[in-house]
């Protein structure tokens, strides 16, 4: 569908948002219903997610040309939305002026960049990376104003926006470019040349985590090893089973509720081409639940073991790639260059590894974000931890979380190093039960 014509139908099918604070009692109800496209519903989905809301339960229908959602949702809090100003950016990025409904060639949710340098990781996890990494962009003059790093099964990927020392803005020097394309390079591939490590720079836009599920797909960070160790128990519950009746093949989740669950899988199944016709999320405690109706973008459900297996190893790849394992710890202090290498750098000669890091930076201050874990796969020692805090400055560092609540690590934990329902008894859109497929 070329832009025009997109143009035309938006306009003659504007998006009709309804927010509803009355009807559910402990969310608000966000009823979107727009002319239907492929990738839709990841952009709506992306929205409600970038506001940080809680997605309790959403219902998805998006049968023929029409595209009809309906998502309760509440803040970080469990309360409902009330302030006016949120309201408001809801219905302007939702509604007939929004944008959200553009081309699909654009990326979804993205943000401008254009004072900062971007730069994209992907290689081996290993104890010590992010400290490496950020070793030779300090020697380089880059400050890292961004970052959002993620390791899943061995591999490691990073979003990074960096500046330049020098002029406080985007990299332009050509060969400080290059440069720290190729020493980054050789740090990514470190001695393993089995697989891939690659960087990529831009001055463009992006939106991080979609970007980072991307990147790992295009990985394949989903293929597990024979005998890895992993537990089966620890998994999310994924099964794909053919409706034959309806020409679908029906997608269950089951796993623990966190923040953002939506959005990677319906962004997985968004980047493996799939189209969800119909679907219902619920959070039961401390429980999710989700079931979909999907087909291939070709109109096809699923048309074999294989394709099927890899559909479930996706999907629990995205699920788990998020997820935290280990002590969180927070810093927060004036940035300045150097500021990540240094700390990382503490991090390392203490033994410790980050499985999992958030960087941001506002108004000059740094604030970041650590899920850290032992290099050798026990729990974190009380008595490391307060060393590199008194290291730091433990007005700067501080501790979320116990250590002694850790679990012991389960033998897959040490290769993750770096950076360290539904339709049960009801339908729903009238498309009748599913509980039985064939």
């Amino acid at each position: 569908m070329d832009d025009e014509y997109e143009k035309f139908i938006r306009r003659m099918n504007p998006p009709r948002v309804v927010i509803d604070n009355e009807s559910c009692k402990n969310a608000t109800v966000i009823q979107v219903d727009s002319a239907n496209k492929h990738g839709i519903l990841l952009e709506v989905v992306q929205i409600l997610t970038d506001l940080n809301f809680i997605i309790t339960k959403a219902y998805i229908c998006s049968d023929g040309g029409w595209f009809m959602d309906v998502f309760n949702v509440t803040n970080q809090d469990g309360n409902k939305i009330t302030e006016e100003p949120i309201l408001d950016y809801i219905m302007k990025s939702l509604g007939p002026d929004s944008c959200f409904a553009s081309s699909m060639r654009r990326s979804v949710g993205v943000t401008t960049g254009m004072d900062h340098t971007s730069i994209e990781l992907i290689g081996s996890d290993r104890p010590g990376l992010l400290s490496e990494v950020s070793a030779v962009l300090t020697n380089l003059r880059c400050n890292v104003v961004n970052a959002e790093v993620w390791t899943h099964n061995t591999r490691a990927a990073a979003i990074m926006q960096v500046t330049d020392d020098e002029t406080g803005g985007a990299i332009a020097d050509a060969e400080k470019l290059s440069m720290i394309k190729k020493l980054l390079c050789n740090v990514l591939r470190g001695s393993n040349k089995s697989r891939d490590a690659k960087t990529l720079l831009s001055h463009g836009v992006t939106h991080t985590d979609r970007r980072l599920h991307q990147l790992m797909f295009a990985d394949r960070d989903y293929e597990r090893a024979a005998g890895d160790g992993s537990d089966d128990k620890e998994r999310p519950n994924v099964n794909v089973v053919n409706w034959q009746d309806k020409d679908y093949s029906v997608v269950t989740i089951r796993c623990k509720d966190r923040p953002k669950l939506l959005f990677d899988t319906i962004c997985t199944l968004t980047d493996m081409q799939y189209v969800v016709f119909h679907g219902n999320v619920d959070t039961e405690g401390p429980e999710a639940y989700q079931e979909y109706c999907i087909r291939h973008i070709d109109g096809s459900p699923v048309k074999s073991d294989a394709e099927r297996q890899r559909v479930i190893q996706c999907l629990e790849a995205a699920i788990e790639r998020r997820v935290s394992e280990g002590l969180k710890l927070e810093l927060c202090t004036t940035d300045r260059v150097g500021l990540l290498s240094n700390v990382t750098r503490i991090f390392r000669e203490n033994s410790l590894t980050v499985t999992r890091a958030e960087v941001s930076t506002r108004a000059g201050k740094a604030l970041n974000t650590f899920y850290v874990r032992d290099s050798s796969g026990y729990p974190v020692d009380t008595k490391i931890i307060e060393s590199v805090r008194q290291t730091i400055g433990q007005t700067i560092l501080r501790v979320k979380g116990s250590p002694e609540e850790l679990n012991p690590v389960q033998q897959e934990s040490p290769t993750r190093f770096l950076f360290g329902g539904l339709f049960k008894s009801r339908s729903f859109c009238n498309f009748g039960s599913v509980r039985s497929y064939s």
